[in-house]
């Protein structure tokens, strides 16, 4: 992804928003349920975690509530992300640590020396932005981040293997926007609601990947119990666990 792409998630009308259509996302909750479940359902307790990509840190609450005694680190590229983050997850204090930094450029780990590594590596809706090689090898560093058992769960944008598929997300993404605005006085309607979706300015920024490739690289690095764990159109929850005692 070139970096004026990319750049622009460091700018705040774009975060505001993105942030402001989230709501939209078919099944959300089920989704984050889901990546919940998955990491509960390991021996190793869920004391520390990475949120990768955080933005507002609507996978690290979700995260910090469910598994009281874990502390996280939240970290991303962009301050207007991490400043929305701070606001709304102020009220669990120093169980949170939150980190500027660029995943995308390499030695970004070090920045974590002092924390890694981690019970769980947890991303939503970000590292779709990568090129593929780097989302491959960025996979390669949150294996080297995790602890023996760890889990990576990732909530992703993929791409799909059908124009269907891609015409039949859109409409219920459009559908569900145009939901959470039904009532408001001057709302938009469904044909703006839409323009404005196909419109907006970070679809650019997408880099889909196949879901079934995306597993197939975990598992070539070493991940075992990988699998797509939840598909709805261009939504997906996969992931894998570092093994406890690799194989050789």
């Amino acid at each position: 992804m070139s970096a004026p792409v990319a750049e622009i998630w460091k700018q705040t009308t774009v975060v505001d928003e993105y942030l402001s259509r989230r709501q939209a996302i078919p099944l959300a909750r089920e989704q984050v349920e889901l990546m919940l479940e998955l990491l509960g359902s390991g021996e190793l307790p869920v004391g520390s975690f990475l949120d990768l990509g955080c933005g507002d840190g609507i996978l690290g609450a979700a995260v910090l509530e469910r598994f009281p005694e874990s502390r996280g680190v939240l970290l991303d590229f962009s301050a207007p992300m991490l400043e929305q983050a701070r606001s709304l997850l102020s009220r669990f204090g120093d169980r949170l640590d939150y980190r500027l930094a660029d995943y995308a450029q390499p030695g970004w780990t070090r920045q974590l020396s002092s924390t890694a590594p981690f019970d769980a590596v947890v991303s939503g809706y970000s590292i779709h932005h990568q090129p593929d090689s780097r989302k491959r090898s960025l996979y390669a560093e949150i294996y080297s981040l995790l602890k023996p058992g760890g889990w990576f769960i990732n909530l992703e944008h993929v791409a799909p293997a059908a124009a269907v598929t891609t015409r039949l997300f859109e409409d219920r993404f459009i559908d569900h926007a145009c939901a959470a605005e039904a009532g408001n006085s001057g709302g938009r309607t469904r044909a703006q609601i839409a323009e404005a979706f196909h419109q907006r300015p970070d679809k650019a920024a997408n880099i889909l990947a196949p879901v079934e490739v995306q597993c197939a690289w975990l598992r070539e690095l070493g991940f075992h119990e990988v699998d797509c764990f939840f598909k709805f159109h261009e939504l997906a929850v996969f992931g894998g666990q570092r093994p406890v005692h690799p194989s050789y």
